[in-house]
Order: structure tokens, then C-alpha cells, then sequence
């Protein structure tokens, strides 16, 4: 029973300081950590020292932060105006590259529109091209035919001349004329034979004439057939030479358009280099005012840096202020103690003075207020900073009358005794802290 027991005050104690540390001792761990950047100790013998700052240095490092935070506040807005000149110009960009590829899709098409055109022209100068060879051929039988038609005129009339010469010479010769061979016919038989030789004579001479006049006129009509076929493709020919100057027009046209785009997307193009030349100054420009702006902020950190420092709380030494007026009982003091609700031995950070409920608490010394609020275990409490890292806690009370951020000097009332939180009975538990750590308040108190 007694080792069970003993288990359960130690793990009593151990959620004890748990809670302690949760709801006391991190809060104060966090400031001290904001509070880690100005100097963590400072001896008392530099406490005149930090003091005297002059204002005049104070208000000359407000007058450089104010004129700092205005050069930065020009430099922004000369850059916000920069970026703003830049976008427009960016945006020029965009509608010149949009009219741009307009035009460069509009030449797609024109080029597309001068194929077919020079497709067609070529489909024409072929038919042109074959048409002549036709022509030629046409014009070459035509040649042959009048040739042909020459020769048959110049047959028949060769033998016309002959059928003439040969019936002159019949009826105009003494010895051999028709009537000669008639009346010196032997006898009826011989006067018969006589008469059909000359009737076979005629008659081939009139058969030969009759097919030497066929063959002219077959040769007039082939003569003549050529000729019609010749004046179509003659007429061919010269509708052919128009849809070929149709077309050499439509490809000059189709040329002269095509220049004049590219002539214009030659324009585009520089136009859109001498704006791009534009916005790489406007980001130079820019580059250079994000220099300057940096050069500025950290100008302007040091000088705030530097203000803080001259502004920083010092502790100006001496005894505090009794915190408990008019009551001086201790009730429990600084040091190692056995815990009056725990029942274990516990190290007892501060002094508690006994005082009855809602009678005053007092600040110890100058300072700000940086807790005001409300812990299961320390109840209503207060934590002022009096600066070169001394902080003061007064916990238990019954009420508040300060918050956080306050200036509070020394004697001012802060609060009115209670016995809120882990506590016994009313009292004030009051305790110091030095670089982060407990103190003795004996060290600071009459």
C-alpha cells in the first residue's frame, strides 16, 4: 500500500510540473525567445549608460526611419508605374503578334490560292503546248493535202490537155482524121470496128478525165477538212492564250498582295523587336529599382534595429516597491518547500505574501505589462518586463486592472488579491525572474 501510494504522489507530481511548464513556464519561455534579440544581460554599472540616450539621437532615427520608409514608399510606386508602363507595352506586344499571325495566316492562304493558281496557269501552258503540236500536225497535212490536190489538179489537166490535143488532132490531121477512118472502111464489119475503136477511145479518155476530176475533188474535200480542223484548233489556241493571260494576270495580282503582307509582317516583326527592346529596358529599369528598393529596406531595418536598441527598456536598479501594501506577513517563502495541496517536496519559485482578498497589488518597478490573463494553476496573474531582461509575476489574483501592452510605473496598482488558481487561502505569490530563470526576490525587495 505504502510503495502504491508512493507512486501515486510522485505521478501527481510529475502532471504537476507538467501542467506548470504548459500553462507558467512556456509562456515565459516564448518571451524570453522575442526577447532573444536585444542583449541578454547588461550590468547594472551600464544602466546610466543606456540611459542616457539623448532624444535628439532617438528623434534623428525616427526622422531617418520616416525618410527612409518615403524613399521606399517613391521607389515603389516608381516601380509599380515601371511595371505598369511595362504591361502596357507587353500588351501592345500581344495585339501586334495577334495582327501579326492574322496576317501571316492570311498569306497561308494567299499562298495556298497562288498554287492553284499556278496550277491551273501550267495545266493551260500544257494544253498550249499541245495545241501547237496539234496545229503543226494539222498545218503539215494541210501542206500534204494542197500538195496532193496540186498534183491531181495538175494530172487532170495534163490530161485534159491531152483529150483536147488528141480531138484537135482527130478532126485537123489529112491522114488520120475520124472521117479518114470511117469512109477507108473496108466493108460494113470493118466500118463497125472502126467506129467502136474510136467510141473506146473516147470513152477512156472521158473515164480518165472523170477520175482525175474525183481526185481533185477528194483532195479539195480533204483539203478542206484539214482547213475547218485547223480553225478550231486555231480557235482553241487563242482561248487558250486568254485563259493564259487570265491566269498570268490572276498570278501577277496574287504576287503583288503576297509582297505587300510580307512587306507587312516585315513592319510587325520590327515593330514588335523595337517594343520588346522596350520592355527589356523596362525590366532593367525595374532590376534597378528592386536594387534600390533592397538597399533601402535594409537601410531601413538597420535604422529600426538601431531605434529599438536605443529604445530598449533598461532596468534602473534599487530595491522594488513592496508589491502587498501594508501587509508584510509571509506566508510561504522562496525556496524548497513542501507543497501545500501536493504533499511533496517542490522548489517554491517566489514569495507568498498573505493579504485578504481584493486588497491592492502594486507594480514592483517601471514597466510594461506583457501578461494579463488567467492559468488553472496561477489563476488571474500579471508578468511585467522592467527591461535588461528582468520580469516580475504576481499570480492568485481576484482581479485585473491592466492588459497587455500597458505602461506601468512603479507603485501603480495592477491588480487586488485573491486566491484563484492552485491556492489555499488569499495571498499574492510573487516572483522574479532574471534571464529567463527564477530569482530570489530577496535580492530585489526591502
Amino acid at each position: 500500500m505504502t510503495r502504491r501510494f508512493a507512486e501515486k504522489r510522485f505521478l501527481l507530481l510529475v502532471l504537476c510540473m507538467a501542467l506548470c511548464t504548459a500553462q507558467f513556464v512556456l509562456p515565459l519561455r516564448a518571451y524570453a525567445s522575442e526577447k532573444k534579440s536585444s542583449d541578454e544581460s547588461s550590468d547594472d554599472d551600464d544602466d546610466d549608460d543606456s540611459s542616457d540616450s539623448s532624444s535628439s539621437d532617438i528623434d534623428d532615427l525616427k526622422r531617418q526611419i520616416e525618410e527612409s520608409k518615403a524613399a521606399k514608399k517613391k521607389a515603389d510606386e516608381t516601380k509599380a508605374s515601371l511595371a505598369s508602363g511595362m504591361a502596357s507595352v507587353q500588351q501592345i506586344i500581344g495585339s501586334l503578334q495577334t495582327e501579326k499571325n492574322n496576317v501571316v495566316t492570311y498569306v497561308a492562304t494567299l499562298d495556298a490560292a497562288m498554287e492553284q493558281i499556278q496550277d491551273d496557269l501550267n495545266e493551260v501552258n500544257a494544253a498550249i503546248s499541245e495545241n501547237m503540236i496539234q496545229i503543226e500536225e494539222a498545218e503539215k497535212a494541210i501542206e500534204k493535202a494542197q500538195a496532193a490536190l496540186d498534183e491531181a489538179e495538175a494530172v487532170r489537166q495534163a490530161q485534159y490537155e491531152s483529150i483536147k490535143d488528141q480531138i484537135h488532132f482527130m478532126y485537123t490531121s489529112e491522114k488520120n482524121t475520124i472521117f479518114s477512118l470511117i469512109f477507108s472502111s473496108k466493108g460494113i464489119a470493118d466500118l463497125l470496128n472502126r467506129t467502136q475503136y474510136i467510141s473506146r477511145i473516147m470513152d477512156y479518155d472521158q473515164k480518165k478525165l472523170a477520175e482525175y476530176a474525183r481526185s481533185v475533188e477528194a483532195a479539195e474535200d480533204a483539203k478542206k477538212l484539214l482547213e475547218e480542223s485547223k480553225a478550231k484548233l486555231d480557235e482553241k489556241q487563242r482561248e487558250l492564250e486568254d485563259q493564259q493571260a487570265e491566269q498570268e494576270e490572276k498570278e501577277s495580282d496574287m504576287s503583288t498582295l503576297i509582297s505587300a503582307k510580307e512587306a507587312e509582317i516585315g513592319q510587325y516583326n520590327a515593330e514588335i523587336g523595337n517594343k520588346e527592346a522596350q520592355v527589356a529596358e523596362y525590366k532593367k529599369m525595374i532590376a534597378e529599382q528592386d536594387a534600390e528598393i533592397a538597399a533601402i529596406e535594409a537601410a531601413l531595418r538597420r535604422q529600426q534595429a538601431a531605434l529599438a536598441e536605443a529604445n530598449r527598456r533598461v532596468y534602473g536598479g534599487g530595491q522594488f516597491v513592496w508589491p502587498a501594501p501594508n501587509y508584510t506577513r509571509i506566508s510561504d517563502d522562496y525556496g524548497m518547500r513542501q507543497h501545500p495541496t501536493l504533499g511533496v517536496q517542490m522548489m517554491h519559485n517566489g514569495v507568498d505574501m498573505a493579504a485578504p482578498s481584493g486588497s491592492p497589488i502594486l507594480a514592483a518597478a517601471d514597466g510594461q505589462v506583457i501578461a494579463a490573463s488567467y492559468s488553472s494553476t496561477m489563476g488571474n496573474y500579471i508578468m511585467m518586463d522592467h527591461g535588461s531582461d528582468l520580469i516580475t509575476i504576481y499570480m492568485h489574483a481576484s482581479g485585473l486592472n491592466v492588459s497587455v501592452g500597458q505602461e506601468v510605473s512603479a507603485g501603480d496598482r495592477i491588480g487586488s488579491v485573491g486566491s484563484t488558481g492552485r491556492s489555499t487561502g488569499p495571498h499574492l505569490h510573487f516572483g522574479v525572474r532574471k534571464n529567463g530563470s527564477y530569482v530570489n526576490p530577496w535580492n530585489y525587495l526591502k
